[in-house]
């Protein structure tokens, strides 16, 4: 019998009647004839919610209590949608992240997958039970509750079905697939058929909320078939797969912003090998992931450095370029908030010339100062300021001839 993941995200079991209608189109899926693991999130707002409680109680929150806590909203969900199985006669069983076998580094908040011991949810589709997991956590090798970050739900759905050899991973939300630019802002966009995994894990990366990074890049590198699609309307949604070389590619697939980053810049730093190492490397032991970086041309020695994290690292980046001023030979660190990223992306780029031009021109057109530049193969990225993204975004769709 042929296996599929299916993955639900908050919304689609943000209450009793969304967890019945999930309960329904397991059981559908199962009389099909094909074997289910479903993986959930957290219903609703539980894990904003109990984030919020744990502020109220204390502004010390030790990395491995939050995870205690926030790992708690997904148990709830896999219990209720086991309940509402058994009313439509699936006999099914819920499993934490540690009794599915997800084994953890100990990075709590942020933890990476080391292995998956899946023993038990291949015992219980062998008895024709349905297993349902918890996302976004696993267990450390310190056997302690860690979670994947925020999102990681997805990154779940993805793992398990690597290891136990499904036919395709599926993710339901709420929303109808990938679309070309966020339908919020730019209203002509369109849903997308079908992604590449490499320009998934561009739209990803460039501030696409659809599916979560980490997810995208995983599903890459085991070649998991992904559909993205709604569990609000069930329509077929967006399937994400390896590339296919005998198609001929679109030039710009989707055009992707975002509006969670900021920038930092450390100004008059010593122009010699090593200093911008000694920065990153700094940043990477706090986990601050870093995104474009731009260093200027060198004058009388000392050059500025500037780079673009996300808000919530902010801080955490102001901090340690603070920390380091004086090894680096800064005269100074400023942080800018009112920065956006507005992106590119399509397989095709990579054959066809003038897509930086006409990006380019475009933003030229609409008075779009651009900051900050960077590139890939599949996609070009602007850093612009933040009140202008939404502008720059829906000019870009329509200059790619992307409605």
């Amino acid at each position: 019998m042929s296996l599929v993941v299916q993955k639900y995200g908050g919304t689609s079991v943000g209450d009793a009647d969304r967890i019945r209608a999930v309960a329904d189109h397991v059981a559908r899926t199962r009389r099909s004839g094909r074997d289910v693991v479903v993986v959930v999130s957290a219903m609703g707002k539980t894990t904003d919610d109990l984030i919020r409680l744990a502020n109220e109680v204390s502004e010390v929150q030790p990395p491995r209590e939050y995870d205690m806590l926030v790992s708690a909203g997904e148990r709830m969900s896999t219990a209720l949608l086991c309940m509402a199985l058994a009313e439509l006669g699936v006999a099914a069983s819920s499993f934490t992240g540690s009794q599915a076998g997800i084994v953890t580094d100990t990075d709590h908040t942020k933890a990476k997958i080391l292995e998956i011991r899946a023993t038990r949810l291949t015992e219980a589709l062998q008895e024709g039970r349905v297993p349902v997991v918890a996302g976004f956590q696993g267990v450390s090798t310190d056997r302690d509750v860690t979670t994947l970050g925020r999102g990681a739900s997805d990154l779940t759905a993805v793992a398990l079905a690597a290891v136990l050899g499904a036919e395709a991973c599926e993710i339901y939300t709420d929303v109808t697939g990938v679309f070309s630019a966020d339908p919020r802002v730019v209203p002509d966009a369109h849903r997308l058929a079908r992604v590449s995994f490499e320009e998934m894990l561009e739209i990803s990366a460039a501030g696409g909320r659809v599916l979560q990074l980490r997810s995208a890049e995983f599903a890459r590198n085991h070649r998991v078939p992904l559909q993205v699609r709604s569990s609000f309307t069930w329509e077929p949604g967006t399937w994400i797969v390896e590339e296919d070389a005998t198609m001929e590619q679109a030039v710009v697939t989707a055009v992707i912003h975002t509006t969670s980053q900021a920038k930092v810049t450390v100004s008059g730093v010593k122009d010699r090998p090593g200093i911008a190492a000694r920065l990153f490397r700094a940043l990477a032991d706090r986990s601050v992931n870093v995104d474009d970086v731009v260093q200027n041309t060198s004058i009388h020695g000392t050059t500025d450095i500037s780079f673009t994290v996300p808000r919530t690292d902010l801080q955490t980046a102001v901090d340690v370029a603070e920390a380091l001023s004086g090894e680096l030979g800064a005269n100074g660190v400023q942080s800018d908030r009112e920065v956006a990223k507005v992106s590119v992306i399509g397989a095709g780029m990579r054959s066809h010339p003038g897509v930086t031009a006409t990006m380019f021109e475009t933003l030229a057109a609409e008075g779009i100062n651009i900051d900050m530049i960077s590139t890939s193969t599949i996609r070009i990225s602007c850093v612009v300021r933040a009140e202008e993204v939404e502008r720059a975004a829906r000019a870009l769709h329509a200059a790619f001839e992307l409605a």
